[in-house]
């Protein structure tokens, strides 16, 4: 397994994961996302930034994260979505996908890294507390959608 920064290319597979995770999510037509748009807003405007395993060559997971601000911390990594292919999963490939963001964070010196865990999700609540995570229950994550800049 080969993990790298994901690279102009890579898109179409990127976005084909993040599909899976919505199915996964069950979210299945949340997506909106273009792999052009994905493209842009990773190369172009660097808005984030994403790493991809591949088994042999086949990308097989990624790691989709960004630099964020906290007022009490200082610099913090949000790590936005982490997703292997289920038949990839228990071979280490998720696991090793964290590992390297965490170094990310730590190599930039972040205060934190924050993510979000749906509460139903109990494998990925498991293996983020075996990480040494603390799973946060007391917050409520506030939302509101822009329909009119999907896509944009």
């Amino acid at each position: 397994m080969i993990i790298r920064k994901a690279q102009r290319g890579d898109e179409q597979a990127i976005l084909d994961l993040i599909k899976g995770l919505a199915e996964f999510e069950k979210e299945p037509d949340a997506v909106v996302n273009t792999a052009e748009k994905l493209a842009e807003d990773l190369f172009d405007n660097e808005l984030c930034e994403a790493l991809v395993i591949a088994f042999p060559e086949r990308v097989i997971g990624f790691a989709l994260y960004y630099m964020a601000y906290s007022t009490w911390k200082g610099q913090i990594l949000y790590l936005e979505d982490l997703y292997v292919l289920p038949e990839y999963r228990g071979t280490g490939a998720g696991s090793k996908l964290f590992d390297k963001i965490v170094n990310i964070a730590k190599e930039r010196n972040c205060a934190r890294m924050d993510w979000q865990v749906l509460d139903w999700n109990d494998d990925a609540i498991a293996f983020y507390e075996r990480k040494g995570a603390t799973i946060d229950k007391d917050w409520y994550n506030g939302r509101m959608f822009f329909p009119e800049n999907e896509g944009k």
